[in-house]
């Protein structure tokens, strides 16, 4: 093994970014922007593990807290449906219950706001922070302009004085009710069954996750920056200033690190005593390859809650969640769950020929991440527990992560996402 970089070797990065996921990238190309020479680290290709597989949802308006008062009711229903859009292995229940009190703690009605607020934070000009970030590529087609649909077979539930919509209002979304005929014209692939929808205007999807991902690790490396293929091991300050890093290839040194591993973040925080309640959320997608039918926005269906999205690769299907740990294999009902769930949404779907895909998402109990320097750790920050909203979250995050690097002041409020709230929340 090679022993740590001298901070005197030339051309030394100034930071490194540990994790290739869209929050990774983001950040690196935002460091890069400023100048600094940056290190990007992943086991994988750059935007295609976790980042790949989403629903390709790109809104300013996803300030609704997962936790919301009244959900607790909801729950025992979901886990009993094999189609439901949550399941938890029995035998990880044990382990998954204090992270779950502290989750449905968090939906209480005086704390949703303040979390909806940090959201916002993050959110508010995500479709415009990728046009900038895709600007010069060549792929700036890549984000489209969407509305979301939210499908309900239920009109009644289609109401936008709810506390969700309300939310989405307060802070600026264009709402619009329609009916039955209305959807009927605006999406003809979708069931009869829905009787109503709300469409959330102003906002965009992605066409393909995963290629968002590619080209903008292409233009970060033709800036300069350094894109290693690396397993990393271990993080430990320095003795004298900055950190170092372990990898399959050896230890190296680094002036400044951004942690932005996902789930894996929280693993390796735990040997410098820091416990963080970042929670492994195991994801599904499928893609259907040659569907035979088109969706022209985003759907969500709002009973089942998953989402479908027409991309370059097919039509794509996701939502589901399993909680039953980090090195548990992928439970296939869940996927064959996805199947049945896009039949009954796309009554033509031609479902014969699909691709599908299962990976981590680092929840924690207040949908926040963790941005910032770690507290007792300096040159240390964090970028990770972006949970469903990772790919909407990136763009602001990268900024943010790109202000604290190189000191930049900024305006945001960043103590919503302390590493170490939990910690405090104990003390």
């Amino acid at each position: 093994m090679s022993g740590p970089a001298s901070p005197d070797v030339p051309g030394s990065p100034d930071v490194t970014v540990l994790g290739a996921g869209i929050v990774g990238i983001c950040s690196a190309l935002s460091l890069a922007e400023r100048g600094l020479r940056v290190r990007l680290i992943d086991r994988g290709a750059p935007g295609q593990a976790t980042s790949y597989g989403n629903a390709g949802i790109i809104s300013p308006w996803s300030v609704v807290p997962q936790s919301m008062p009244g959900l607790w009711k909801k729950v025992p229903g979901w886990l009993l449906d094999p189609l439901g859009p949550l399941t938890v292995k029995p035998a990880y229940l044990p382990k998954l219950a204090p992270w779950g009190l502290r989750f449905l703690l968090e939906g209480r009605a005086g704390r949703i706001q303040q979390i909806s607020d940090a959201m916002d934070t993050l959110n508010r000009n995500c479709v415009e922070l990728y046009r900038q970030y895709l600007a010069g590529t060549g792929h700036e087609d890549l984000v489209q302009d969407s509305c979301y649909v939210h499908a309900f077979r239920n009109a009644d539930a289609a109401d936008l004085n709810s506390v969700d919509y309300r939310m989405r209002g307060g802070r600026g979304a264009d709402m619009e009710r329609i009916g039955a005929a209305e959807l009927r014209d605006l999406e003809p692939a979708l069931t009869p069954e829905f009787q109503a929808a709300i469409l959330i205007k102003g906002q965009a999807r992605a066409l393909s996750p995963g290629r968002i991902g590619t080209v903008l690790a292409e233009k970060f490396q033709s800036m300069g920056g350094e894109n290693l293929t690396r397993t990393v091991r271990a993080i430990l300050p320095s003795e004298t200033g900055g950190w170092t890093y372990t990898t399959d290839a050896g230890q190296e040194w680094t002036p400044k690190l951004v942690l932005a591993m996902g789930v894996w973040s929280g693993e390796l925080l735990k040997p410098l005593g820091i416990r963080i309640p970042v929670e492994s959320e195991r994801g599904y997608h499928v893609s259907f390859r040659n569907p035979g039918v088109a969706l022209n926005n985003s759907i969500m269906d709002m009973d089942m809650k998953f989402v479908a999205s027409s991309m370059e690769e097919g039509l794509r299907v996701a939502g589901t969640a399993e909680f039953a740990g980090l090195d548990q294999p992928l439970n296939r009902k869940r996927l064959d769950g996805l199947v049945q769930l896009a039949k009954a949404l796309l009554p033509d779907l031609r479902a014969d020929d699909m691709d599908t895909w299962s990976g981590q998402r680092p929840s924690l109990p207040d949908s926040l991440p963790c941005i910032g320097e770690v507290e007792g750790f300096p040159d240390l920050i964090a970028a990770f527990g972006h949970s469903h909203y990772g790919l909407m979250m990136a763009p602001k995050t990268g900024r943010l992560v790109a202000d604290i690097v190189s000191g930049t002041p900024m305006n945001e409020d960043l103590s919503p996402f302390r590493a170490r709230r939990y910690e405090r929340l104990k003390a």
